[in-house]
C-alpha cells in the first residue's frame, strides 16, 4: 500500500467572500472559503483510489481531476479560508480490503475526509467504515448503485449505472411497445447489466430479452445471427475483454449494426480503437468524453489535462464538493453533510445536483457518436440528457 502525502500551498492569494451559500443554493464552491474550525491547522483530506491495478487508468484521471478541481474551487490558492488542504494518497489497487484498512488508517489520524473508490467493490466497502466512524465519504468513479442512500455520511461525485441505462432508453423514445436485445458476456457483469435494461427499460413498457455468449467466446457469427432473427428496436451491448473488436467486427459484418439502433457505453479514450470499422455505426451513452459541455469547470479542467477523459469530471467534482464541505462545516461532519444535501453547483458536466433524500448526484448524461477510425476517432454529442431526465429513483437512506 502506497501512501503519498501532498502539501499544496499557492503564493497567490484570493479574495473570499464572506457570507456562505444556503444548503440548497446553486454556485460553484469556489464562491465562498470561510472555513472554520482551527484555523491553524490544515483540513486533512485522505483519497483512496486505485493507482495501480486493473483500474489504474480510472485512478489517474480521477486524481488529475481532483487536482484541477481544487484549484478551480480554491481559485489556486490550495486553501480554505486560511488553513491549507492537505491531501494524503493512497493507493487501494482495487482491493476493498486495502481501501477499508487505509480508510481506518487516515480516519485514525484525524482525517474526517475521505474521497476515492475508483471501484465499486471498494466504494461498497468504505462506505459503512464512514458511517461507523461519522466521517464523510465521496465516492468516485464507482457506479454501483447501491453507494446511493448508503448511509448519511456517503456522497458520490460520479454517476451511477441507472444514468447509464436511462440514457441507453433515450435511444428509443417511448418504450412501450419496443423489442430489447440486451447481448453481454455470461457472469455477473453480464447478469448486472440484463437486469439493469430490465429494470429500467422493461420497467418503462418494452418487452426485454438478452443474447448471452460464453466470456470464452472467439466466434460470434451464432450470437449475431439470433439478434437479427429477434428483430430488436434497440440492442444494448454489455462487454468487457480483449475479445471485444471480434464481436464488434462480427456484428458489423453480419449485418447487425445495420439492421438496428445498437447502444453501448462509451469508455475512456484509449479504448476507442477496439470498435474498429464498427465505431461509427454505433449509438453510444456517455458520462463524458472531451468537448460534451462547454463550462466554466471544463475550461478549467481542460487548461490543466489537455484532453478530458472519462473520469476526469468524477475527481473536478470530488474537489468542489470537499471544498463546499470543508467551507461550510469546518470539522463539524454533520455541519458538512447538511451543507452538501440539496446543494447545486456548477460542475464539469454542467448543473449537477445532490438530493438529500440519498445523496444522488443528478447530472447531465450525454448521446455521442464516434467519427474517423482507429486513434484517430472523435467523439461528438447528439444530446445532451438533463440530470432531471437521468435521475434514479430515490431511496431510502440504509444508515
Amino acid at each position: 500500500m502506497t501512501v503519498r502525502t501532498t502539501r499544496r500551498v499557492f503564493l497567490s492569494a484570493a479574495t473570499m467572500m464572506a457570507a456562505a451559500l444556503a444548503a440548497t443554493a446553486c454556485g460553484s464552491p469556489q464562491d465562498t472559503a470561510t472555513g472554520g474550525g482551527d484555523s491553524a491547522a490544515p483540513v486533512k483530506v485522505g483519497l483512496v483510489y486505485s493507482q495501480s491495478g486493473a483500474l489504474a487508468s480510472y485512478g489517474k484521471q480521477y486524481i488529475e481531476g481532483f487536482k484541477a478541481g481544487l484549484d478551480f474551487a480554491t481559485k489556486g490558492t490550495g486553501k480554505v479560508g486560511d488553513r491549507k488542504i492537505e491531501l494524503t494518497e493512497v493507493d487501494d489497487a482495487g482491493d476493498p480490503a486495502k481501501a477499508v484498512s487505509a480508510a481506518k488508517d487516515l480516519i485514525g489520524k484525524g482525517t474526517k475526509i475521505i474521497a476515492g473508490s475508483t471501484a465499486s467493490g471498494v466504494a461498497l466497502q468504505v462506505a459503512p467504515i464512514a458511517a461507523q466512524n461519522k466521517v464523510l465519504f465521496i465516492s468516485g468513479p464507482a457506479a454501483t448503485d447501491a453507494v446511493t442512500g448508503a448511509n448519511k455520511y456517503t456522497f458520490r461525485s460520479g454517476r451511477q449505472s441507472y444514468q447509464d441505462v436511462v440514457t441507453a432508453k433515450s435511444f428509443i423514445g417511448d418504450p412501450a411497445g419496443k423489442k430489447v436485445v440486451v447481448f453481454a458476456q455470461d457472469g455477473a457483469f453480464g447478469d448486472a447489466n440484463e437486469a439493469a435494461v430490465k429494470a429500467v427499460i422493461g420497467g418503462a413498457g418494452a418487452t426485454v430479452s438478452s443474447v448471452r455468449a460464453p466470456a470464452s467466446a472467439t466466434e460470434f457469427t451464432p450470437f449475431a445471427s439470433q439478434i437479427k432473427t429477434a428483430k430488436p428496436d434497440l440492442l444494448f451491448v454489455a462487454w468487457a475483454g480483449t475479445t471485444a473488436p471480434a464481436m464488434w467486427q462480427t456484428l458489423d459484418q453480419q449485418g447487425v449494426l445495420a439492421s438496428t439502433t445498437v447502444v453501448t457505453g462509451l469508455d475512456i479514450r484509449s479504448s476507442w480503437p477496439t470498435f474498429g470499422a464498427a465505431g461509427t455505426k454505433i449509438s453510444f451513452l456517455s458520462h463524458y468524453f472531451d468537448g460534451a459541455s462547454d463550462t466554466e469547470a471544463s475550461k478549467a479542467l481542460k487548461a490543466t489535462v489537455n484532453t478530458i477523459d472519462l473520469f476526469h469530471p468524477d475527481g473536478f467534482a470530488a474537489a468542489q464538493m470537499v471544498v463546499r464541505a470543508a467551507q461550510e462545516g469546518g470539522d463539524d461532519v454533520d455541519k458538512m453533510v447538511t451543507a452538501l444535501e440539496g446543494w447545486s453547483f456548477d460542475g464539469v458536466k454542467g448543473k449537477m445536483t445532490i438530493r438529500a433524500a440519498d445523496h444522488a448526484l443528478l447530472q447531465p448524461m450525454f448521446q455521442a457518436k464516434l467519427a474517423g477510425s482507429g486513434t484517430a476517432f472523435t467523439a461528438t454529442a447528439q444530446k445532451s440528457l438533463t440530470g432531471d431526465e437521468t435521475a434514479p429513483p430515490a431511496v431510502a437512506m440504509k444508515g
